[in-house]
């Protein structure tokens, strides 16, 4: 190595600062997201933290979400995303029967009545052709 290619001391440290800078800014950035998380802190302007009516966890209702509320006529949700999923999964009641085209045991997410035939997905899909 030629003596211009080498950098004294003090540019050693100069040149170290900029990589120690580098490597507490990313610090400093994953751990606000770590913390934002479990907060539900608003992430841009417009959205709002609402308090979930089922967990009473904060979850975000996003300036997107707040618009196409608004445009359907839909007042704001009350229940954060994972508790609608999973009310929305419980009101789903399937019944067992046997298909009336082939016999073959299967699930419907209704009660059948009785005064009308019950078919299988595939029996259902060639009778509707």
């Amino acid at each position: 190595m030629s003596d211009d290619q080498t950098t004294p001391p003090a540019d050693d440290d100069a040149a170290a600062a900029p990589q120690d800078e580098a490597k507490e800014a990313s610090t400093e950035e994953a751990q606000p997201a770590e913390e934002a998380a479990p907060e539900a802190a608003p992430a841009a302007d417009g959205d709002k933290s609402l308090p979930c009516e089922e967990c009473n966890k904060d979850f975000i209702f996003t300036a997107g979400e707040q618009e196409f509320y608004e445009e359907k006529g839909f007042t704001p949700p009350k229940r954060c995303p994972d508790c609608r999923a999973a009310k929305k999964a419980a009101g789903r009641q399937f019944t067992k029967v046997t298909c009336a085209g082939c016999g073959k045991e299967t699930e419907v997410p209704f009660v059948p009545s009785g005064d009308r035939p019950v078919y299988c997905r595939e029996c259902f899909e060639t009778q509707k052709n």
